[in-house]
């Protein structure tokens, strides 16, 4: 009798699973349909999304209200839908320069704003009510900058509570008594899933309550949660997912809304092939999460086997935006091989709406156990030191004049100027500008540099790297979106 019973129960188990699976997939398919396109790049600010929350606040689906203030005044908003015990409470934002998810969570609204899913929207509905706080450290957005005003890391302010927002969080989370939170942010995009050259485009961690790492409902409920997202990640970005370390952090939000008795998913936006504003991570996560609160709301979680958390493979942080490897470098006469690793740092312009390029060599050697987003064996080559343009030009407009694919070709980099307008802040072009009294430094690769140099076969040069940027001089195509300007 008993195994008749055991056999009913999984059965009902496999078709809630196999349900949630099939919503998985139309949810992918038709995102399009209810993505937010009013905020499609990183860098959104509170005067992004009020508009979005004024909205919800006058539609009667949806309650919305300020449950506290940033310490630079801004409101802190929480948007509510649903008419179920089970609560589900979602943050994003906490560090200003993590907004991807924030994203993912209007795309999400405007799910349940749409006549569509109507099924399975009245199983969420009727049997959870889900809670966002898109933007928790509003002044930390208007800055692009992790830290709030008081230079505080939020995420590390859950016992003394000292920001407005710390106890913002708190309280919200006590007021409602959440059953499940989901704790949203993004993550270096250097992040790799361990041991493989695959970025970690999603990671996740269910944060221990004590220093001992214990197991408990509450939490392997959130381990459960995290398997059912990681199969549905899978499908999309496949080796793609990673899971973070769970040592125990005191001071961490994670680890004491878990130990409050809250189950706690850490998700982590991290990096994809060709996705600098991470819109296809975004995708993923309003189709992961919204799957998981469907899960939720049907309980097939219930079922899984937490075992399965710990075949997640671990984070690490080996990649590079550009690997070269193997390249020939002469150095005071001797020559040598080694690995250079290149990352293409961003630079924000002063209103924090969008960013230029600063690249640097991070490292350089025996790189062998490093991968990169884009990697050149350089075996056959040998690096060259960039050259000045001979004429001075004494315009932007003559500088853009110039074809600067001839000028890679004969190994030029630079271009000096007469005089470079105040105005500019870096090189609007694939090649650097330079002043007229600037000393051109002989080519010493160390970390710390930006890489320019070229790349030369048999007394030919086929590649340049400008500012960290290849460019393979064998195509038409220049990808550089920016070079550096020396006085």
């Amino acid at each position: 009798m008993k195994q008749i019973v055991l056999a009913i129960v999984c059965s009902f188990s496999l078709l809630g699973m196999s349900q949630s699976t099939d919503l998985t997939s139309q949810l992918y398919d038709t995102y399009e349909n209810y993505k937010e396109i009013s905020i499609g790049k990183r860098r959104i600010k509170r005067a992004d999304i009020q508009p979005l929350i004024n909205n919800y606040a006058s539609n009667e689906k949806f309650k919305v209200a300020t449950v506290g203030k940033s310490i630079g005044g801004k409101d802190l908003s929480l948007i509510s839908i649903g008419s179920g015990k089970t609560n589900v409470f979602l943050w994003s934002q906490m560090h200003g320069d993590e907004p991807t998810a924030t994203q993912a969570i209007f795309d999400i609204l405007n799910f349940f704003n749409s006549p569509d899913f109507k099924v399975e929207k009245e199983a969420i509905l009727a049997n959870l009510t889900v809670h966002f706080l898109p933007m928790l450290n509003p002044d930390g957005a208007e800055l692009f900058q992790r830290r709030n005003l008081l230079g505080v890391d939020i995420n590390r302010d859950a016992l003394r509570l000292q920001s407005p927002e710390s106890r913002t969080l708190k309280r919200v989370r006590d007021s409602l008594n959440a059953d499940f939170g989901f704790n949203l942010h993004d993550q270096s995009t250097y992040y790799n899933a361990e041991r493989t050259e695959k970025p970690a485009t999603i990671s996740y961690l269910a944060p221990a309550y004590n220093y001992e790492k214990d197991i408990n409902e509450t939490r392997g409920n959130a381990m459960k949660i995290i398997v059912f997202m990681n199969d549905i990640l899978q499908k999309y970005a496949p080796g793609q997912v990673g899971r973070y370390n769970d040592d125990f952090e005191p001071r961490a939000f994670g680890d004491n809304i878990q130990k409050w008795g809250t189950s706690t998913i850490l998700i982590e936006s991290g990096g994809y092939p060709e996705d600098i504003e991470k819109q296809e991570i975004r995708k993923l996560n309003y189709t992961s999460i919204l799957s998981a609160i469907y899960t939720i709301a049907k309980k097939s979680y219930e079922t899984i086997s937490i075992e399965e958390y710990e075949k997640i493979p671990e984070n690490d942080r080996k990649l590079f935006d550009l690997k070269i490897t193997g390249v020939n470098y002469n150095l005071m006469g001797n020559n040598y091989t080694i690995d250079l690793g290149i990352n293409q740092v961003e630079v924000d312009y002063p209103e924090h709406n969008t960013f230029w390029y600063s690249s640097r060599v991070l490292d350089q050697g025996d790189l062998s156990t490093y991968y990169g987003y884009e990697t050149l064996d350089a075996s056959e080559y040998t690096i060259q030191q960039a050259k000045a343009y001979p004429r001075t030009l004494n315009s932007l407009a003559e500088v853009k004049a110039l074809n600067f694919k001839d000028l890679l070709q004969q190994g030029y980099g630079f271009v000096r100027m007469a005089k470079i307008p105040s105005s500019e802040i870096n090189s609007p072009f694939p090649i650097h500008l330079i002043g007229p009294k600037y000393k051109m430094p002989e080519l010493k690769l160390e970390p710390g540099i930006n890489p320019t140099f070229f790349l030369e076969k048999e007394g030919k040069v086929e590649y340049a790297v400008i500012n960290g940027f290849l460019v393979d001089l064998k195509t038409g195509t220049i990808n550089v979106p920016n070079g550096m300007i020396y006085n």
